[in-house]
């Protein structure tokens, strides 16, 4: 038989040497014993004491290739199923297996009879004789691509779900969460457990429709050949915040049937919106400079310097805000030496965004009529302290922002403002109020920044345009 040295190889059992204890009885108990060897799944091979190969069943020949044949009797593994210089290493770990209790697993790599190499599992017990001393070792092994393959598809999934720096959720066909892993969990501002199973719509306020549009899409189609950037903004109890995931998708199918059926969809992001803001704000930066360079060159062909002042006004004007007000100083210094207040503050009107309709800015003001200004105002704040001042209602009722814009003398869609001081060679001639409406976010620090470059510009033309009027 192929299992073992009786099967046609030597050292068979003498005539008048009784059977090992423990051994088959009669004259079929070795074939039934290579039976049940060669009927394993696993393959099985045995060493005496001295390494000699004793056992070898279908299955070892089936991975391997050597027959029983070729391979019972041999002395070790060394130079035909084992490299040579690899020899000494593995008979020693699978020989350590005598002096060892219990199992001893190891892999490595065995040859195969047409000199491939195939990586094995093996555990190896010692075998004991009739005294209880170690009389050999027997070893069985398989092959364990699949089992490495699955061992590092756990292992990944498990990497994934517990140490991964960017977002892991797995969506279910219903578009909800099945499973999360701690970064996304931070990220929605919720524990692993208690997002399961809810809608996105109530972990996000903004972004829903797109993440769950292109959720539908991987589903039907497939996932999609790039990342894709997403912005939303995540509930949490110190209300929205405003995020951006660059996020990839991939469509879940079980393994486990002929068709492929849909369990979900794999949602892996990162979080990208500091640099995506660093990015916002550099081509913002670069759209207003070239819009200061356009203004100046179009207020270069002005013969009016005042026309030069809306001019400046309108390219400012320009994804900025919604309306501009140019109100002029009248009276004289504001200021003295030390910065005491010695006239009252008077402001009139010199230019203004049409109401109601797109165009460009207006000169008005021609009676010279004070602005009725209610003390504190922000243009008034603005003039005295010779610096930006910002106002805003915030996210008010639609009725209580319009009787704050009215209250201010502003269009009554405005909701936010920022007051720039406009000086001159040293003085105060007014201020410039740009206004944005509903639906826009509050003025920045950066804003304002802009908006006093801008005020720079509009105080030079109104600055040249009263000495013209001195002059005549």
């Amino acid at each position: 038989m192929s299992a073992s040295r009786r099967s046609g190889t030597t050292d068979e059992l003498g005539p008048d040497e009784p059977e090992r204890d423990g051994g088959p009885e009669g004259p079929g108990g070795s074939d039934l014993l290579a039976a049940l060897l060669d009927g394993m799944d696993a393959a099985l091979c045995a060493f005496d004491a001295d390494g000699v190969l004793t056992h070898w069943n279908r299955e070892a020949e089936r991975i391997l290739g050597w027959t029983a044949a070729e391979a019972v009797g041999r002395h070790g593994l060394a130079g035909w199923a084992v490299r040579s210089a690899d020899a000494e290493e593995v008979e020693g770990r699978l020989m350590s297996a005598m002096q060892a209790p219990g199992r001893q697993v190891n892999e490595f790599a065995l040859l195969t009879k047409d000199g491939g190499r195939v990586l094995v599992r093996t555990q190896s017990a010692a075998v004991r004789g009739p005294d209880g001393k170690p009389a050999g070792v027997y070893c069985a092994f398989s092959e364990v691509h699949a089992q490495i393959d699955l061992e590092r598809s756990i292992a990944l999934s498990e990497a994934l779900f517990e140490d991964a720096s960017w977002g892991v959720v797995l969506v279910d066909a219903d578009l909800r969460p099945a499973v999360v892993n701690a970064h996304a969990a931070r990220a929605l501002g919720t524990g692993r457990t208690s997002v399961l199973g809810r809608p996105l719509g109530e972990l996000l306020a903004q972004g829903v429709e797109e993440l769950e549009a292109a959720l539908t899409h991987v589903l039907a189609e497939g996932a999609p050949p790039a990342p894709a950037e997403i912005w939303v903004s995540v509930r949490t109890p110190e209300g929205h915040l405003r995020r951006c995931w660059r996020s990839g998708f991939l469509r879940l199918a079980s393994p486990l049937t002929e068709e492929p059926v849909p369990l979900g969809v794999g949602w892996l992001f990162q979080d990208v919106t500091e640099a995506k803001q660093i990015e916002q704000e550099a081509s913002l930066l670069r759209f207003r400079a070239q819009q200061l360079h356009r203004a100046a060159r179009a207020a270069a062909e002005c013969e009016d310097p005042r026309d030069a002042a809306t001019v400046h006004l309108d390219f400012a004007l320009a994804g900025f805000a919604d309306h501009a007000l140019v109100d002029r100083v009248v009276g004289g210094s504001l200021n003295d030496s030390d910065g005491v207040q010695v006239v009252a503050v008077r402001l009139v009107r010199v230019a203004a965004t049409p109401t109601g309709a797109p165009g460009p800015s207006l000169l008005t003001g021609a009676a010279g009529l004070p602005v009725r200004y209610g003390e504190g105002h922000p243009a008034l704040q603005c003039v005295e302290r010779v610096g930006s001042v910002r106002a805003s209602i915030g996210a008010a009722p639609p009725e209580q922002a319009r009787e704050w814009a009215r209250a201010r003398q502003w269009p009554q869609d405005a909701v936010h403002a920022l007051c720039a001081v406009l000086r001159s060679r040293g003085r105060t001639l007014g201020v410039v109020t740009f206004l944005r409406g509903a639906g826009r976010s509050q003025f920045e620090r950066s804003d304002s920044i802009y908006a006093e470059d801008v005020a720079v510009r509009i105080a030079a033309a109104l600055d040249l345009a009263a000495e013209a009027g001195e002059k005549q």
